[in-house]
Parts: C-alpha cells; sequence; structure tokens
C-alpha cells in the first residue's frame, strides 16, 4: 500500500482519527477538542483523506461510517523513512550520528540490539492541533483581528477627543 504525504492540517485531524479508529461524522465532531471547527469542513477533510487512501468508507442508510486504514505505526514509519531518504542520503547511520551527536541518544543505546523485552511502549499523548487552528478556524483569527483594529480605533478617537478639551480648556 502506497502512502501519500499528509498536509499538517490532516494530520492533527488524523491524530484524532486514529485514536477513534472506526467512527462517524458526528463521533468526530463530538472529540474534537475546543475551538470546534465546523462540520461541512470536517467533512471536506473526511473526504480528502478517504481519496488519499488513509480512510475508508461504509455506507449505513443515510450517513457514513469511516474507518482508518492506515496504521499510526505505518504513517510514522513513513515519515521515518522519508526522512532518512531526504536529510541522511539513505542512511541509518547517519542519523544515528547525529541523534549522538546531540546527544538525543546515548552511543550504548544505539549499539546494543534492542530486545522486545527493551522496548517501551509509545506514549500515547491527546493530538495537538495547531496548525489546524488556523486552517479550521479561519473566521475566528479574522474575528480576532479586527478586534484588535477595533481596539486601536477607540484608542485614536479617545486620543482625539483629549486633544479637542484641551484645546477648549485654553
Amino acid at each position: 500500500m502506497k502512502i501519500n504525504h499528509l498536509t499538517p492540517a490532516e494530520e492533527n485531524l488524523m491524530r484524532l482519527l486514529w485514536k477513534l479508529h472506526s467512527f462517524y461524522l458526528k463521533d468526530v465532531m463530538e472529540q474534537h477538542p475546543e475551538p470546534k471547527p465546523h462540520q461541512n469542513t470536517v467533512s471536506t477533510y473526511l473526504k480528502i483523506l478517504t481519496e488519499k487512501g488513509y480512510l475508508s468508507i461504509q455506507k449505513e442508510g443515510r450517513i457514513f461510517k469511516y474507518t482508518a486504514t492506515v496504521p499510526f505505526e505505518d504513517y510514522r514509519t513513513f515519515l521515518l523513512k522519508e526522512l532518512i531518504r531526504h536529510f541522511f542520503n539513505d542512511s541509518g547511520d547517519e542519523l544515528l550520528g547525529l541523534l549522538t551527536t546531540e546527544q538525543m541518544i546515548s552511543r550504548q543505546d544505539g549499539t546494543k540490539p534492542v530486545q522486545d523485552s527493551d522496548r517501551k511502549p509509545a506514549e500515547t499523548r491527546k493530538p495537538e492541533f495547531e496548525y489546524a487552528e488556523e486552517i479550521l478556524n479561519p473566521k475566528k483569527e479574522k474575528i480576532r483581528k479586527q478586534e484588535k483594529e477595533k481596539g486601536k480605533e477607540k484608542d485614536k478617537d479617545k486620543d482625539k477627543d483629549k486633544k479637542k478639551k484641551k484645546k477648549k480648556e485654553k
């Protein structure tokens, strides 16, 4: 199976979808952290992720049930291989060298064979939606900017009023 690249917004949404594994649109809307995107936005992303092969659709009456078809571990492996191919000349040794140079791992960690008993399970964290904010909620960002501009205009008006009062006092 060929894995395609995801945009940051798609990747952030997929982190939530991997946790849900099999879900309906309403499940995504309920589980998405605040501020929640509009339902049409999520629906569009689900369509895109289906076209990219990350989700499958099963029609149940008038609604669709989605299932994640690309496991998180496969996507993570894909990204790591891409990183090694693009930045380390297809050499895991170069990556290991950088990790030891930057003291992210010790030389002993990199040279001893890893056994299943040594492996620690990957920590599961809540998905972070830092990139998705501006894409999923562009109106809120515009509203914030407008509010800032209104505040600046009010300050200018106050300054003008103060100047008029000073002139009247003279």
